[in-house]
């Protein structure tokens, strides 16, 4: 058999050999086309005939901070609902009078808030919904807005609760109708997965409630918690949506959040602090900011990365949640896919 010529594919088959996920599904591209993609490895490792596959469904975990989120927070601004700097207890009732109130939705965007750390949000305040909200917008602050970047799932969870507000309508349904219906993403929603889908989603890790891996299910325990739709987690998805997505970063369809919302996002917003932070998005490791390429990372073993100066686009998704929660081995194959992928 001849050898692999090209080189996203020899690296992470590679990877898959070596043990690091069960399989990879990755895209590369531009604003106009994609210029690589494809599938290694299996789509399950109990069952060694099921291949992984371009159309294969990933529970994205925190990509859905950007791929609902920060999209949906984007309209918001564009349309003039949604001042980023005016504090929330002025206009949100729920957040009047509680240590949240000085807090602004530039600081949960960019990490700054001072809000608590990722924590068991059952164990603090209970299995219902409601109880979960209102604990979560009582909660004090480990130290004033704008002090420090400390990464919390909190600041999308508020930041959903937020734009439910704002608009009346649930967060899912906000993503659908405003983000990924007008770019044509018809494989993405939030689970659980119906039964006609979960056979090609990549099962994640293994659940002793269950006594399976979880597969169409949300693996963050939080979104769970929450009817597996979030803020925090809970996006269903596939790399050709999320190339869809990034390209529209790089070459804007008219109707969901514009060009200036993106070019706001992708620079640094935290000053001297450390590590800087845009809204939402992060300098990729290994990069600066003035190298503009921008990523998220998703606890599952998903990432996408996007670079506006270099027209160039990128996603690589895995369940490597099914093998290990050590990230580092899939770190490092990440590593050499950014620098292959944005030379």
């Amino acid at each position: 058999m001849a050898p692999c010529s090209d080189p996203f594919e020899r690296l992470l088959a590679d990877a898959v050999s070596a043990g690091v996920c069960p399989g990879m599904v990755w895209a590369v591209g531009d604003a106009r086309t994609t210029l690589s993609a494809g599938a290694v490895g299996l789509l399950d490792p109990a069952d060694p005939t099921g291949p992984m596959r371009d159309d294969t469904l990933f529970d994205v975990a925190s990509l859905t901070k950007i791929l609902a989120v920060w999209a949906v927070v984007g309209t918001l601004v564009d349309a003039g609902k949604l001042d980023l700097s005016a504090p929330l207890g002025r206009y949100w009732p729920a957040a009047a009078g509680r240590p949240l109130a000085d807090v602004t939705a530039h600081h949960l965007l960019t990490h700054t808030a001072g809000m608590p750390l990722r924590a068991n949000l059952r164990h603090l305040y209970g299995s219902d919904p409601q109880d979960v909200r209102d604990g979560v917008l009582a909660e004090r602050l480990r130290h004033r807005p704008g002090e420090a970047v400390a990464y919390t799932d909190r600041a999308a969870l508020i930041l959903g609760y937020l734009a439910e507000h704002l608009t009346r309508r649930p967060l899912p349904r906000l993503a659908e109708e405003r983000i990924w219906t007008p770019l044509g993403m018809t494989e993405t929603r939030y689970g659980p997965l119906p039964a006609a889908l979960r056979e090609r989603c990549a099962p994640t890790e293994y659940d002793e409630e269950s006594g399976r891996h979880l597969r169409g299910t949300v693996h963050d325990f939080s979104a769970r918690l929450l009817g597996g739709a979030c803020g925090i987690a809970g996006v269903f998805t596939t790399a050709g949506d999320v190339g869809r997505f990034l390209r529209h970063l790089l070459a804007p369809v008219p109707g969901t959040f514009s060009a200036e919302w993106t070019a706001g996002s992708l620079r640094v917003h935290t000053g001297g602090l450390e590590p800087p932070r845009g809204l939402f998005w992060h300098p990729a490791p290994g990069t600066a900011p003035a190298d503009d390429v921008w990523s998220h990372f998703g606890f599952t073993g998903t990432g996408m990365w996007v670079s506006p100066a270099r027209d160039r686009w990128a996603v690589l998704l895995t369940n490597r949640l099914h093998l290990t929660r050590d990230p580092g081995p899939l770190a490092r194959v990440r590593e050499v896919f950014r620098t292959l992928a944005f030379p």
